[in-house]
């Protein structure tokens, strides 16, 4: 998109195809910036995703900028964060006694260059809004996370993976530029390679407000995956398997056991896949392959009923969930090629049942995630081991392979192995447990993901983000009075 284009759609959105700019459907968006303060929702108990520690904060839902702007500057002496879909797993969206501004409301797609297939949109539009947007027009986000529901400016913040980052990178590798708001109360454009670009993208929202970003997107031929399926009896053949063929798949990502002991220790179901093209529905069989072949690009995800909200602790226990990781092992095919699946399926199995977190109970439940570099493999083995010998009750375990790192400073990603699960909270002994895997990781030259953490010890982030200090001297020069901050950023002294 040229600069030119770029300016001339500050008002409307546009949509340019074969060569012609013209206005497309106009985005919901607020009323006209006045510079008042939005209307507050009133104090408010929030938590992230996985449901532990709730802190009360005044929510404010800001329209425009002139509002953001003015939001902001009403923070008191708590300070204010960004807070878009609340998919942050832990503490890092919530500000006890301070201000969250909702994002939410900012959420106008303001220009799509369905030619070169670059997109801008402003930070509360989520990921499942562009992809309806998107799709029909042949063109995909260029990194999605496990749900979709997260919004474009939570994915510079927490600078989003996916199944596809060994071969794609992270979120903000595709960011072309981006508008923070900073506690000055200037709107600044930033690009890559400026120091601000690169503390913003990961900073998990501390650098500003991000207000608009522009990114590139991937051109796909139809909204149906071609997946391979295979069954692997343990961790060791699993790495083997991912080294020497994962640069064949786009996308790639391992479901693990950690209930398993013995030889089947880590035993996993891996699924690799791309997006389709249109030759793949030729001849295919079945009602997805009939349906894809009328309408190639349509994306129509479909949703289960929630779960109840109040459900009873002690559901997911170490036997329940070891049968069901059982039965699931056993189910997947021992080795299958060129399944036709939906795009949901693939992507965002967990979108299908709303309100999923319910199902571990009123404790809620910690994501952990790691990362370890490839030559530390042996970390990681030692890591599975630990969690098998604990009987860890988790049935959301997933493994994937890290290409290069990007450029943020606090981004997680960077090249090796990561190890994502679930534990329910209650679970007696969890802390002093993680506690002991957090060091390992630390000690083997790993971190752990800030935008799912929710109780790592401070003193380990030295070690596990070289650039911490780098990004605390730019975020004090940025934010001397310390506007921008979170339960996080006060509980690991961001």
């Amino acid at each position: 998109m040229s600069a030119s284009s770029a300016s001339s759609v500050s008002s409307a959105p546009y949509v340019r195809r074969k060569g012609t700019v013209g206005p497309a459907r106009p985005a919901p968006c607020g009323p006209p910036a006045t510079g008042a303060l939005p209307h507050p929702a009133g104090p408010r108990l929030l938590t992230g995703w996985g449901r532990t520690a709730p802190t009360g904060a005044r929510v404010l839902r800001p329209r425009t900028r002139d509002e953001a702007v003015a939001a902001l500057r009403s923070c008191g002496a708590r300070g204010g964060i960004a807070r878009g879909l609340g998919r942050s797993y832990g503490d890092a969206a919530q500000n006890a006694g301070g201000t969250v501004l909702d994002t939410t409301a900012l959420d106008r797609v303001l220009a799509l260059d369905a030619v070169t297939g670059t997109v801008t949109c402003e930070a509360g539009v989520s990921l499942h809004r562009l992809m309806t947007v998107l799709l029909p027009l042949g063109w995909f986000v260029p990194v999605t996370p496990g749900t979709r529901y997260v919004t474009v400016g939570g994915a510079i913040g927490a600078d989003i993976h996916g199944k596809n980052h060994h071969i794609s990178g992270s979120f903000t590798r595709h960011v072309r530029s981006m508008d923070l708001l900073t506690a000055d109360g200037q709107v600044r454009t930033l690009t890559p390679g400026s120091e601000l670009f690169d503390a913003t993208c990961g900073g998990m929202g501390l650098t500003g407000l991000i207000l608009s970003a522009t990114f590139d997107l991937l051109p796909v031929e139809t909204s149906v995956m071609s997946v391979d399926t295979e069954r692997l009896p343990d961790l060791d053949t699993l790495l083997a398997t991912l080294t020497a063929t994962d640069h064949r798949y786009r996308y790639s990502v391992a479901w693990i056991d950690l209930l398993a002991r013995g030889t089947a220790a880590g035993r996993a179901v891996l699924t690799r896949g791309d997006h389709a093209p249109l030759s793949a529905l030729e001849g295919a069989s079945g009602r997805l392959a009939r349906a894809a072949r009328r309408e190639p690009l349509a994306f129509r995800p479909g949703r289960l009923p929630p779960p109840p909200r109040t459900l009873p602790d002690g559901l997911l226990r170490a036997g329940t969930v070891g049968a069901f990781n059982k039965f699931w092992y056993h189910k997947a095919p021992l080795r299958r090629r060129g399944e036709l699946q939906r795009l949901a399926s693939f992507f965002h199995p967990l979108d299908g049942l709303p309100h999923w977190n319910r199902i571990y109970g009123g404790t809620g439940f910690v994501q952990w995630q790691c990362v370890v570099p490839h030559e530390a493999d042996d970390a990681l083995r030692r890591v599975v081991r630990l969690l098998s010998r604990r009987s860890c009750p988790s049935f959301l375990a997933v493994l994937k392979r890290f290409g290069a790192a990007g450029p943020g400073w606090l981004s997680f990603p960077t090249e090796g192995w990561t190890l994502a699960l679930d534990i329910p909270a209650g679970l007696p002994g969890l802390d002093g447990f993680l506690d002991r895997l957090d060091e390992e990781i630390a000690a083997a030259g790993g971190r752990l993901y800030l935008a799912k953490d929710a109780r790592m010890r401070p003193e380990l982030l030295t070690a596990m983000y070289p650039r911490l200090d780098d990004f605390r001297a730019l975020r004090a020069e940025v934010d001397p009075r310390g506007l921008f901050t979170s339960d996080l950023a006060r509980r690991l002294a961001l």
